[in-house]
């Protein structure tokens, strides 16, 4: 089953204008736009990574921030280093850094907002020193990051940072042109040392576990491989702070744009669509003064980690165990995945009976509120989440986000069939057809190994469980799981996958 992209409801046609800072006062009344003056405010911020989710995230946070006044020093500068993200420099440089995000809510309404937290972009391609030297300046004191899981460039297999990157290798024979990340804040921090400068806080918000400790093990071994005593100084020094960052973003299509430009008049290059649902969870670690983000909404902690573990194991893994199966079935959007009440009871029971028995107490939060809140989330027809994004690189997610609770199961001697068929699902899925033989890319880094993985039937628990890379050996080593698994494959191959569910709802 499938359907046509969703695009927002409501609004009425009239004269598009194309968003910049001389249009802001000409928006559509019922449009909130910056009550600052953005030309007096100061780059205390540096974010590498510029996306829909920062722009819907920590530019929205910030921008709430500075609509309060008084807080003219954490204004964000926006960074490239891809050559991809040269797209981004164009639409954010044409538009004076403003851009409009739109909200959907499931009830059918939208709330749009234009955004001015960001109010330039470097994009280092074209000029690397000017980027550290921005991230050099004195009134920058904290850099911030989303460049994704594979951008800290950890080896999979050693869980160890890879020295050998063509990248990498290239940032220490030529440490003021860097390509990567790593290269740039530490070169960065190199001139804040030798200049008597406070260093910045580096601030992880990409979507994976202990971000802060993981954005700061990989700086170490790179700066330690450059030169022992920076590193030294930057351990001592610098701080990197745990964040739980969560709003479904999906990426905005041609129909929004149009949608914006028809509805409203707004001709914006790069919207950003989203859920009304945010929250943003920060250890309070900052070795360089911070912005006061709780009063935008933002909450601060001595231990993230909670958070962290109650966000992936029900959010995250609810849309890996939504993801591959609805996508066999036929779906291609959540929200048509939780109009099945044959999902709906699958994911409920995923969350409560699998999960919360392992989750503990979260301080502050009602749990069954917040399972309440996620089944809403995914139900959302506006925002139009896509399943094919959802099943984007399974190799990455599936170890992080589900394998930590199929351990705890195990170990606990517990019903494993939810789980078993959710792994299942994933590797029926790596064979290229849905089940109604419609073909689908496997769009992942470990694209050839895992469908080379998944081809033979009768070697399947061997070469697919197998793989420790993704699951360690518990899996493999666990009689109870790969019965499971053989079991799931079987229902799933023979049956499909909504007799399946309908089978477990009634077991």
């Amino acid at each position: 089953m499938t359907c046509q992209e969703p695009a927002p409801t409501g609004g009425k046609q009239g004269e598009a204008m194309k968003l910049n800072e001389t249009t802001l006062p000409d928006l559509p009344a019922g449009v909130s736009r910056p009550q600052y003056n953005r030309a007096h405010l100061k780059h205390g911020i540096v974010h590498i990574g510029v996306g829909g989710f920062h722009r819907a995230h920590q530019a929205m946070y910030t921008d709430r921030l500075l609509q309060q006044g008084d807080n003219d020093d954490w204004a964000i500068c926006g960074v490239g280093l891809r050559e991809a993200d040269r797209a981004m420099q164009s639409a954010l440089g044409e538009q004076d850094g403003l851009y409009t995000l739109i909200e959907l809510g499931s009830d059918g309404t939208n709330k749009l907002s234009v955004i001015g937290a960001i109010t330039d972009y470097l994009f280092a391609p074209d000029d690397p020193d000017q980027v550290i030297e921005k991230l050099a300046s004195p009134d920058v004191r904290i850099v911030s990051l989303t460049i994704t899981e594979g951008g800290y460039n950890v080896d999979d297999n050693t869980g160890l940072f890879n020295h050998h990157h063509p990248d990498v290798v290239h940032d220490h024979e030529h440490p003021r042109q860097p390509r990567t990340v790593f290269g740039f804040l530490t070169e960065a921090l190199d001139r804040r040392r030798n200049r008597g400068l406070a260093p910045f806080t580096i601030m992880s918000c990409d979507n994976l576990p202990h971000n802060g400790l993981a954005a700061r093990s990989a700086l170490l071994a790179f700066a330690y491989a450059r030169d022992a005593g920076l590193a030294d100084w930057i351990d001592q020094h610098v701080t990197f702070p745990c964040s739980m960052v969560d709003r479904i973003t999906p990426g905005t299509t041609p129909a929004h744009t149009q949608w914006l430009k028809l509805a409203h008049g707004i001709e914006d290059r790069w919207p950003v669509i989203c859920e009304p649902f945010t929250q943003w969870v920060l250890e309070d670690n900052f070795c360089n003064g911070r912005p006061d983000w709780a009063s935008a909404g933002a909450q601060f902690t001595g231990d993230v980690a909670p958070y962290e573990l109650m966000k992936i194991r029900l959010l995250n893994a609810s849309h890996s165990a939504m993801a591959y199966l609805g996508y066999l079935a036929g779906y291609r959007y959540t929200h048509e995945v939780m109009q099945d009440n044959r999902f709906t009871g699958f994911i409920r029971a995923f969350m409560d009976e699998d999960v919360t028995p392992i989750l503990g107490d979260i301080p502050g939060v009602d749990l069954d509120r917040y399972k309440a809140t996620l089944i809403d989330r995914f139900s959302n027809p506006q925002v139009g989440d896509q399943l094919a994004r959802l099943c984007l690189d399974g190799s990455s997610k599936i170890p992080k986000f589900l394998v930590p609770t199929i351990r705890a199961l195990i170990s606990d001697s517990r019903p494993l069939d939810r789980v078993a068929l959710v792994i299942a699902s994933w590797a029926i899925y790596l064979r290229g057809k849905d089940e109604a033989g419609q073909q689908h890319d496997i769009m992942d880094p470990l694209a050839v190994q895992l469908r080379t993985a998944v081809q033979n039937r009768e070697t399947l628990i061997q070469t697919f469980l197998g793989k420790t890379d993704l699951f360690s050996r518990d899996l493999i080593n666990s009689q109870a799981f790969c019965e499971a698994f053989e079991s799931a494959v079987s229902r799933l191959e023979s049956d499909g996958t909504l007799a399946t569910l309908q089978s477990l709802s009634v077991a």
